[in-house]
């Protein structure tokens, strides 16, 4: 089988700018590795991603797309580009049995009107990735976690009720012959100025966005040096790759040495060179707990579970899968934002050396299982089949309208006095607990006049609908999966 795949995100030999790349690595080998031709299209980028290779005698990676570099927003680039871009994909589909778009960066959806075509959404934050899933019209949908579904179903789902039927959820899979704890060596030798015999390790494996957590880890270092007197503390960061092509990231890395500097906090970090895939288990290993603590709204977040195979705790955002993915007892969860929660923590897991247990272990390798995973998109690729295109529908939203809380909110019990609710907003990062009758129907599908009942105006429901508290349902669908946390709210 021939099999074309587009890849908005450069791809390389022996490193990879992300999970979503990782993953696509796997996934390409497996299907190589199963008789099939893989022909990888995916963005140029000067001066290290402009020659095809191979990654695989069955793989060839071809670096032919315009997009703008670095990234975000590819698509402000000429509009030739653009026209470009359409031409090659679709020459290249001619002789194609299938179309596999690995993060649906591809906007185009008459380009594989003619094609079984499978695509996997990897953000449900990216710009041209929420656009691939407004205009979605392929014949097979992969998401890789429940909460991305129930997102893309209540918003992408309104529209299109068939979508349910082409939506398929895998699970990110880790390769625990890789994953597992192991003797930090060469490591070593890229980070010279760590000594795990003399310094506590933290690790922020991230790229360098606020989003994603690196001015909170900042904060609660400041409460382990400062408050928790954990002076041989020592957290790692890793130089973005685009840091020699952009501005902005070089200005952003400014801002933080200034802060660190203003917090006496520079001998604490120690900023090094991008780790290579190969290293990544020594580093890992590396640490004595991993921060994952950004407001970031994953679909998968490949960090804490990788840190975790290695044997090193990691502490999470409870936002997006980081809700879902494994039980509160196996990883450590916080709400975002709650900093001196999370130096308690992580001071714990620092002073005690606490390691991962069998359990977490165990329940890894079941649920994150890579050739589960491998398996699932080999079938989804292999049987993809032509369907009609999906029939858009609309629905009117009055009084009669259900509503229910949104699948990227959920709600925090105060624990002291667990009458009151307070709910976060993952795409807002924002607390909401000025709407005193909400707590009392936030759990149940409601209307109009049940919302009524308890003095919730029409008006003050529309203005939740519109600033993404709640979510209207069609007749017959079912509501997203609540969830409150017993919490001392912030």
């Amino acid at each position: 089988m021939k099999i074309v795949v587009f890849s908005m995100t450069p791809l390389f030999l022996n490193r990879v700018m992300g999970g979503a790349q990782k993953q696509l690595h796997a996934i390409a080998h497996h299907l190589a590795q199963r008789g099939h031709h893989l022909t990888i299209l995916c963005t140029r980028r000067e001066p290290d991603a402009v020659a095809r290779f191979k990654l695989h005698p069955n793989i060839d990676v071809i670096p032919t797309f315009r997009f703008k570099q670095p990234y975000p927003e590819p698509y402000a680039t000429p509009i030739y580009h653009l026209a470009n871009a359409i031409q090659d994909l679709s020459q290249y589909l001619q002789e194609a049995d299938v179309y596999y778009s690995h993060d649906g960066g591809f906007i185009f959806p008459y380009t594989y009107q003619n094609i079984p075509t499978v695509i996997s959404l990897r953000s449900i934050l990216f710009s041209e990735t929420l656009q691939s899933a407004f205009l979605f019209n392929g014949d097979q949908l992969i998401l890789i976690s429940q909460h991305q579904k129930e997102v893309i179903q209540h918003t992408v789902g309104r529209f299109f009720p068939e979508l349910s039927e082409r939506v398929q959820v895998i699970y990110n899979g880790l390769d625990f012959d890789k994953f597992k704890p192991t003797p930090p060596k060469r490591i070593l030798e890229l980070i010279r100025e760590v000594n795990p015999d003399e310094h506590l390790i933290a690790l922020y494996p991230h790229r360098p966005e606020e989003s994603k957590g690196i001015l909170d880890v900042i904060e609660v270092t400041n409460k382990l040096v400062h408050t928790h007197q954990l002076h041989n503390l020592r957290v790692l960061v890793p130089k973005w790759m685009d840091v020699g092509l952009s501005a902005d990231v070089r200005a952003f890395y400014a801002e933080l040495l200034s802060r660190l500097d203003r917090l006496n906090l520079t001998q604490y970090f120690i900023f090094h060179d991008w780790v290579d895939q190969n290293l990544m288990p020594e580093y890992y290993s590396l640490g004595d707990v991993t921060f994952s603590i950004g407001s970031y709204v994953e679909t998968f977040g490949n960090v804490a579970y990788e840190s975790l195979a290695c044997g090193t705790p990691a502490i999470i955002s409870r936002v997006g899968p980081g809700r879902e993915l494994l039980p509160e007892h196996l990883i450590v969860k916080v709400n975002y934002g709650d900093h001196e929660t999370i130096a308690n923590e992580a001071a714990h897991i620092l002073k005690n050396r606490i390691t991962v247990t069998e359990d977490a272990m165990a329940h890894l390798r079941t649920v994150f299982d890579q050739h589960t995973m491998l398996d699932a998109y080999a079938h989804a690729i292999e049987n993809a089949q032509k369907r009609p295109p999906m029939h858009y529908t609309t629905m009117m939203i009055d009084h009669h309208t259900r509503f229910a809380l949104a699948p990227w909110c959920f709600a925090i019990r105060d624990a002291q006095a667990t009458d009151r609710y307070t709910f976060y907003n993952e795409f807002t990062s924002e607390y909401l607990n000025d709407v005193q009758p909400f707590e009392l129907i936030f759990d149940t599908v409601f209307t109009a006049e049940r919302a009524q009942q308890v003095e919730l105006t029409f008006e003050t429901m529309m203005r939740l609908y519109r600033e993404g508290w709640i979510v209207p349902l069609h007749p017959h669908q079912t509501p997203p999966t609540r969830q409150i946390i017993l919490s001392k709210p912030q």
